[in-house]
């Protein structure tokens, strides 16, 4: 019996592993100033991430244009939403800024352990790229 539940974990281990190679953007990345963590999964064939945790966790989305809103909390928010998979790259998603309360169309690039987040308006020459570190 112990062999089987070894073998069974070792397979479940293997499938996890292949899975986020298939998938390098799966996983919880730190943003490049370190107040903010992202968690990065995916939901159907769509990609999403979640601020988990950040510097001050009182803070409230007191910039966001919709008014019901402005009284949550930031951490805890999914801010990155609707990414498909295009070769290398996660496009066609958008980026929600928690710091003006603007959302963003971006594009996503995994460079080993670090991830180029690009926010753009219209196209992605008119926008900026930040870079996340992977947290192991």
């Amino acid at each position: 019996m112990e062999k089987f539940m070894l073998s069974c974990m070792t397979m479940l281990l293997t499938i996890a592993l292949f899975a986020q190679s298939n998938d390098p953007i799966l996983g919880k990345w730190e943003n490049s100033s370190k107040e903010g963590r992202i968690e990065i999964f995916k939901r159907g064939d769509k990609y999403f991430g979640k601020l988990y945790w950040i510097k001050d966790s009182s803070k409230k989305d007191v910039k966001n244009p919709d008014k019901s809103k402005q009284d949550r909390k930031i951490e805890g928010l999914e801010i990155l939403t609707n990414f498909t998979k295009k070769g290398n790259t996660y496009e066609g998603g958008e980026i929600y800024d928690p710091k003006s309360g603007k959302t963003y169309s971006c594009k996503m690039t995994p460079k080993g352990d670090k991830l180029e987040v690009r926010g753009f308006v219209g196209v992605s020459l008119l926008g900026r790229t930040e870079v996340f570190t992977r947290i192991k």
